[in-house]
């Protein structure tokens, strides 16, 4: 007598629940302890301004949590050979594409500066086949248990569903359109700077300068950026200028450009800086402080675009 497809499945969620309760990585210690340089810098990435994350009482924002047990680029050598063996059972199954797809956590104490941080962490659960738009599978469900000085912290739990995809359908071929030249992006124009798009297709370069206090600024604003005056009127650049700064743009490769080319951030001689490319030299030719004269480039039939030219010499 044969095994139906449900009995099936029983039979191999049963060989994977034994790995619940077995650790999925080996007791760690964390490569540093509780720091203040790393909280500001999570801090200033998450634009969190909390007071309560800096000066000489400062806690770590709790969901650094699994921060602090992370490897960075050298890594931990922490899997265990059961997690592997999970992995591995899933996949001699068919279930050999994984996605990330939650995670929770639960904080016991506030990490502080100099704490120092160890943790495990078991094969919580597996679930069940349960079948997806991504396809059919299994959620396995790790905990991490955080320990700062020896005292529970937090716990970190991380769910992956590996699963077998979903077989694509087979469509009907489509003759192809005919492939048609990349337009380069339109610029943004509105009421704050139509005025100096105004210039461009002119064949002048034009400067605000605030009524008020004479400060010259570029990119346009409505209002001056030194005093908050919003009266101004404009001054035309002569075109001189060097190079500040500059990068060579490869990848990822966008319609309409053919890298490697140069973009660079050129001080024009009335002190203002402005981004643009860089023709007449070759990209890896393009230097910081070397001189450029501006230039209109005529893009295609409603585009026109201010350059700045370079010379090797």
């Amino acid at each position: 007598m044969t095994a139906t497809a449900d009995e099936e499945a029983a039979r191999f969620h049963e060989l994977l629940k034994a790995f619940e309760g077995r650790p999925a990585a080996i007791a760690g210690r964390a490569k540093d302890p509780v720091n203040e340089p790393m909280i500001r810098h999570w801090c200033e990435a998450m634009g969190d301004t909390s007071p309560a994350y800096a000066g000489p009482d400062a806690i770590a924002p709790p969901t650094m949590l699994q921060a602090w047990t992370m490897g960075g680029l050298s890594g931990h050598s922490d899997r265990s050979c059961a997690y592997d063996q999970l992995l591995a059972l899933l996949d001699g199954a068919g279930c050999t594409s994984v996605v990330a797809t939650d995670c929770e956590q639960e904080y016991l104490r506030p990490l502080r500066p100099g704490d120092e941080v160890t943790f495990d962490a078991v094969i919580e659960s597996v679930s069940a086949r349960k079948t997806t738009k991504l396809g059919t599978g299994h959620f396995v469900t790790t905990r991490m248990d955080v320990r700062a000085n020896g005292e529970p912290a937090g716990t970190h739990r991380f769910r992956i569903l590996k699963y077998r995809p979903v077989a694509a359908t087979a469509q009907p071929a489509r003759p192809l359109p005919p492939k048609q030249a990349a337009r380069r992006p339109r610029p943004v124009i509105n009421r704050d700077n139509h005025g100096f798009w105004e210039g461009v297709r002119a064949h002048r370069l034009l400067i605000q300068r605030c009524s008020s206090c004479a400060t010259l600024r570029f990119p346009w604003l409505p209002g001056c950026n030194a005093c908050a005056s919003p009266e101004w009127d404009t001054v035309e650049a002569s075109g001189a200028g060097t190079v500040f700064s500059y990068v060579v743009m490869h990848h990822p490769p966008f319609p309409a450009f053919d890298p490697p080319y140069a973009v660079a951030l050129v001080e024009l001689a009335e002190g203002v800086r402005m981004i643009g490319n860089i023709t007449g030299v070759p990209y890896d030719k393009v230097r910081i402080g070397m001189p450029v004269r501006l230039e209109f480039l005529r893009v295609d039939e409603d585009l026109e675009l201010p350059v700045f030219r370079g010379s090797e010499g």
